[in-house]
């Protein structure tokens, strides 16, 4: 064995190890990325108190009031009440869903009535199963909090039955799991990856092989070429979001609720991202470089748009980011549709992705050309 041989082989697998921008940002970018990502996401863990929305149904009696404040001086929960005269226990579980709020409570009427005649009562606590480490806090403070005021309601200095007992339902509806919040999600992931990925690639590729020049030559034009892929793209989401409801009814009993309300979206993301995803590759003067912008614009809106993880469990400034992004608000108005039953929600996140394609397109448009000069 030559090792002279092996050093100058090793050199050139280095040198053009660096020359690949793709190959460095897998290396050694994006492992940073991740960790920088995942270390904000849950940096709120254990930072500051997690706000739990109540709907005192005992008429803020003294009691009542006594349990929510001893709640409140946990200091790993604030409580906030709820002062909208809509809101009922029949749709609190929503309201906390169409508000995008991750936990709530119920105090039933006759609480304090209850508790001082040494009668069970039961709380509702509600939470989301996407946010673990929220609902373990809550959960883990209720729990304490009634097991010191059932201490107090001990019968003749001996321990009574509990008095105080909690429930724990999920937001939205009491039957949704994991499943039916992660659905929506893996949907908007799919609308993201597949168009971004695909015209990022097609677009530089095409430029270096020529195929442009040659498409420069037929009657086609740019707009009709770019529409002609906008549709092909809505097709695919259409047969992939049906491939995960399908799978997430049938193999996991998803409680999704199937309407035309997620039409629009399947029609209106895919146009977006197929255009970003075009002007993308646009800007790039190689296949090298337009798959590392490409990477750059969607691995931040994988994890940052409530695709795995919901928003409102980040911190406020991350949350303040994941609004700025589109998949943001394809996710949540999918969620808005399909869990909570709020239209007015989802139409504001439909005509914001919208407006936002639009743009996206017209941009695509003046910035790609057949023909480099």
């Amino acid at each position: 064995m030559n090792f002279r041989h092996v050093g100058a082989d090793y050199k050139i697998v280095a040198r053009t190890y660096f020359r690949n921008p793709v190959a460095l940002f897998f290396s050694l970018f994006f492992p940073i990325i991740l960790i920088a990502l995942f270390g904000l996401i849950f940096s709120a863990t254990g930072s500051g108190p997690v706000t739990v929305d109540v709907l005192n149904e005992d008429h803020n009696s003294p009691v009542s009031e006594a349990f929510l404040s001893a709640l409140n001086n946990t200091t790993v929960v604030k409580v906030s009440l709820v002062s909208d005269t809509s809101v009922t226990p029949s749709n609190f579980a929503a309201w906390l869903g169409q508000n995008d709020l991750p936990v709530g409570l119920i105090v039933p009427a006759g609480f304090e009535k209850d508790y001082l005649n040494r009668t069970s009562t039961n709380l509702t606590v509600f939470t989301n199963p996407q946010d673990a480490s929220v609902t373990g806090t809550v959960l883990g403070a209720v729990q304490g909090v009634a097991n010191g005021f059932n201490l107090a309601s001990a019968c003749g200095g001996r321990v009574c039955s509990p008095v105080i007992s909690y429930t724990s339902r999920n937001v939205g509806s009491q039957v949704y799991t994991y499943i039916d919040y992660l659905i929506p999600g893996l949907i908007g992931f799919a609308i993201l990856t597949s168009p971004m990925f695909s015209m990022v690639d097609v677009a530089s590729s095409y430029r270096k092989d020529g195929i442009f020049r040659e498409l420069s030559l037929t009657p086609l034009t740019r707009a009709e070429w770019l529409l002609s892929r906008t549709t092909w793209y809505v097709g695919i989401t259409f047969v992939t979001a049906g491939i995960m409801i399908g799978a997430g009814i049938f193999l996991f009993s998803a409680h999704v609720q199937l309407n035309l309300g997620i039409l629009p979206f399947l029609v209106v993301g895919p146009f977006f991202f197929v255009s970003l995803g075009m002007l993308a590759g646009s800007v790039a003067r190689t296949p090298e470089s337009a798959a590392l912008i490409g990477n750059i614009i969607t691995f931040p809106m994988m994890f940052l748009s409530g695709t795995f993880f919901t928003v409102s469990s980040f911190p406020p400034a991350l949350q303040a980011f994941a609004h700025i992004l589109p998949l943001y608000y394809v996710i949540d108005g999918m969620n808005q549709v399909m869990l909570f039953a709020n239209a007015s929600r989802a139409l504001l996140d439909l005509v914001i992705v919208l407006v936002g394609g639009i743009i996206v397109f017209v941009l695509a448009i003046r910035l790609f050309k057949w023909r480099d000069e």
